[in-house]
């Protein structure tokens, strides 16, 4: 190798050294420190477009768990709430097979009558005024426009078909439909609330024969027990959409752990990998500082030259 003064090959080969020993330390010391493998596009071009998709994913299947959890508290806000219906009307029916015998008085069915219209409060107040984050489940709500007509100002939140998003996709959704069997259970309701087991006098002037409270009272059993499939039928209905759900959110949850493995496997950093790179790039570099320490060092054998 020839010796000159203004070009030094052994030195520049150092430097070059050097610099990639130093730029593969930089990058190792930044993968440690923020424990991505991708920290900005040049990193893995291919690889930051994949796992951009993938975290867009993996983070609307969390939101949809969330959907998933709130579906099933409203749905089982309203199992509860037709559960203590079921219980209502259990005591009404109780009170019916007690009112259907005629060892009863007329103050004793006139005590029973009382009981009863007070259940029927109680059962108008469950459906009317039931809800779940402000808004009411069962029974729209009602307001007054500008002439004093009485007008709904929203619907009731299941009495329409309701549709949940349990995907990060469009169209991953799930309906539930209960205004059927619930428009039912309010059929059911009306006809209790007129319930009596108390005779009924004849009214010969509209020629309306005269009822006895014993009659009365296996009427209301009849009705009674119509009364306890169509709840009964709200209430399975409200299951097999708990259980679905409940489905839905196991599978979401095996999608998104799987999701989070493939975005870990592109992005994370490799610890022992970068470690091994950061000691390796520190060796290097303390090697190339010192052969271009040696290499400048060549210029003086210039000056011995000429001397």
């Amino acid at each position: 190798m020839a010796i000159t003064l203004f070009t030094n090959s052994s030195a520049m080969s150092a430097s070059n050294a050097l610099q990639k020993a130093n730029s593969t330390l930089s990058s190792a010391m930044e993968h440690l420190g923020t424990g991505k493998r991708i920290n900005k596009a040049s990193d893995d071009a291919a690889g930051l477009q994949v796992a951009t998709r993938l975290q867009g994913q993996t983070n609307g299947m969390a939101v949809a768990q969330r959907n998933i959890a709130d579906a099933s508290t409203m749905l089982q806000t309203g199992e509860g709430a037709m559960d203590e219906v079921s219980n209502i009307m259990y005591r009404m029916k109780d009170l019916a097979t007690q009112g259907a015998t005629d060892t009863n008085t007329a103050d004793s069915r006139k005590a029973i009558d009382t009981e009863l219209t007070s259940l029927n409060t109680e059962l108008s107040s469950i459906m009317g005024n039931t809800s779940y984050a402000g808004n009411k489940l069962f029974s729209d709500t009602t307001g007054k426009d500008a002439n004093g007509a009485t007008t709904t100002t929203a619907t009731a939140k299941m009495g329409t078909a309701m549709t949940f998003q349990t995907g990060s996709e469009s169209g991953e959704t799930t309906k539930v439909d209960v205004s059927a069997q619930l428009k039912n259970v309010f059929t059911s309701i009306n006809a209790l609330s007129s319930a009596s087991v108390q005779d009924t006098a004849a009214d010969t002037t509209n020629n309306v024969d005269a009822v006895s409270g014993t009659t009365k009272a296996n009427t209301l059993i009849d009705t009674l027990n119509t009364a306890l499939d169509n709840v009964s039928s709200l209430r399975s209905s409200f299951g097999a959409s708990i259980n679905g759900l409940s489905h839905a959110s196991a599978n979401l949850t095996n999608m998104k752990d799987n999701t989070d493995q493939a975005l870990g496997n592109i992005q994370d950093a490799d610890f022992a990998s970068e470690a091994s790179k950061m000691t390796r790039s520190q060796m290097l570099a303390q090697t190339s500082t010192s052969m271009l320490k040696q290499s400048n060092s060549m210029s003086s054998l210039v000056m011995s030259i000429l001397g």
